[in-house]
């Protein structure tokens, strides 16, 4: 065995690469990165150790900021570009072709470019994509710019989530991280519902502008190109997930993972809810329940809900236990989201879908902490990129399937449509298993 893959016995912190043999690049072994940490970590690794954090739920944040924002501006649009509801849906289902692109563009490229150069491509995309959506281009490429916009916050979110899980008490960590996508997700409709009432509607689209170039600028300082594992060990902290597995090894075992695709299925739909709920209920109070523009803000009480469930209810998780904590929140959430469709009462509505958003809200984070916790370790990254793929996949292709199903019927269709997608939501946790039945 060559001195390149040996262990250092030292105490202190190592870090050791083994070069991969060119023929075999494909197939060969990842780099094996050995760290033996302190039993104490320092202040100085604690610190770099929450900057890193931070820099992630911006990234998360940026995620939000995309989701929440479309839907106060759909009237808008609609009424700029003459498109009915099906039209306008495209751009759901362009940032859904984006963030689906985006899921499988992550796991072949995170083992090639590392964390940092990954997540400053995800970051650069996202600044192309608002940039386009900023000039208020023709509406084909409206769509395109989506679809940049969902490509890139795709790979940041993924990169994200799978850096938290592998920080030391990144699983408690998981729900404020989502909770900066919430954060996100409630400040975007105080600036959309005002840019909507404007003629320069789209100059809204320059804050993301903003907020994108200064997040690649953040990245390339603070992470530059280093890889996950190296990144984790500057501040103190061992690998969450062994990377020694080989990579053709690694796709069969996610293949045959029963767990992974319930989970996986159960974001697709929990995202798909999430996103139309705060995409279409502008639309749904203006039209069927006589509200002004001023509805726009009515998202901003669901994201804030959201964001308020995701870092509240901690205690009542861990208390009650998270599995099924989770399908008392769906059958809660079903409740109120009946509400809202049967009784005609603007101000019941708007409450009502706040405390929707409350509930809702911590159920990702414990979908992602079960995935920690059910999960082989070895492939917990492709397991984790594969269940946020197909959950942002959902974020974007059921809002436009809302949206076509609402040129046809009206947009009275979402709350049936919701309802419905709730109760898939329980049977598909119902069936995920509370412990785990696999060998790392």
């Amino acid at each position: 065995m060559s001195s390149a893959t040996t262990l250092v016995e030292s105490r202190t912190q190592a870090i050791e690469l083994a070069p991969l043999p060119r023929r075999a690049e494909q197939n060969a072994t990842l780099p094996t990165v050995a760290v033996n940490l302190p039993t104490e970590r320092s202040v100085h690794q604690k610190r770099l150790g929450h900057l890193h954090f931070g820099l992630l739920c911006l990234g998360m944040f940026m995620g939000g900021w995309n989701s929440g924002g479309t839907g106060p501006l759909l009237p808008k649009i609609q009424k700029v570009y003459g498109v009915d509801f099906a039209t306008v849906s495209l751009l759901f289902l362009s940032n859904s072709i984006g963030f689906f692109i985006g899921g499988l563009s992550n796991m072949k490229l995170t083992d090639k470019l590392g964390f940092g150069r990954i997540s400053l491509i995800g970051a650069s995309s996202q600044t192309v994509g608002f940039s386009i959506l900023a000039s208020a281009p023709p509406f084909p490429f409206l769509c395109v710019g989506f679809l940049f916009v969902g490509w890139g916050i795709a790979i940041v979110n993924m990169q994200a989530n799978m850096h938290v899980t592998a920080m030391q008490g990144g699983i408690s960590l998981i729900g404020f991280l989502h909770a900066s996508f919430g954060i996100g997700a409630l400040i975007v409709p105080l600036s959309t519902t005002r840019f909507a009432q404007l003629s320069h509607w789209s100059y809204h689209y320059l804050i993301g502008v903003g907020i994108a170039v200064l997040d690649c600028v953040l990245i390339y300082t603070v992470f530059g190109s280093k890889r996950s594992d190296e990144l984790l060990a500057q501040t103190g902290m061992a690998p969450f997930e062994s990377t020694s597995t080989n990579r053709t090894n690694k796709f069969k075992r996610l293949v045959k993972l029963k767990t992974m695709h319930l989970i996986a299925l159960w974001a697709f739909v929990y995202v798909g809810v999430e996103v139309s709920i705060g995409g279409w209920i502008s639309t749904f109070l203006i039209d069927l329940r006589g509200a002004s523009p001023a509805a726009g803000y009515v998202s901003t009480g669901f994201w804030g809900g959201l964001t308020l469930g995701r870092v509240a209810f901690v205690w009542v998780n861990k208390r009650l236990g998270e599995m099924r904590v989770l399908l008392a929140y769906t059958v809660i959430a079903i409740g109120l989201q009946i509400t809202v469709w049967r009784l005609p009462s603007l101000l019941e509505n708007a409450i009502a879908v706040s405390f929707v958003g409350l509930f809702l809200g911590p159920m990702y984070p414990i979908a992602i902490r079960s995935a920690g916790r059910l999960l082989p370790r070895s492939v917990f990254s492709g397991a984790l990129g594969w269940v946020a793929a197909l959950g942002q996949t959902g974020g974007a292709l059921l809002p436009f399937v809302t949206g076509i199903l609402a040129t046809k019927y009206g947009i009275s269709v979402l709350e049936p449509v919701i309802v419905s997608l709730m109760c898939a939501m329980f049977g598909l946790w119902a069936l995920v298993p509370t412990e785990a039945t696999h060998q790392d």
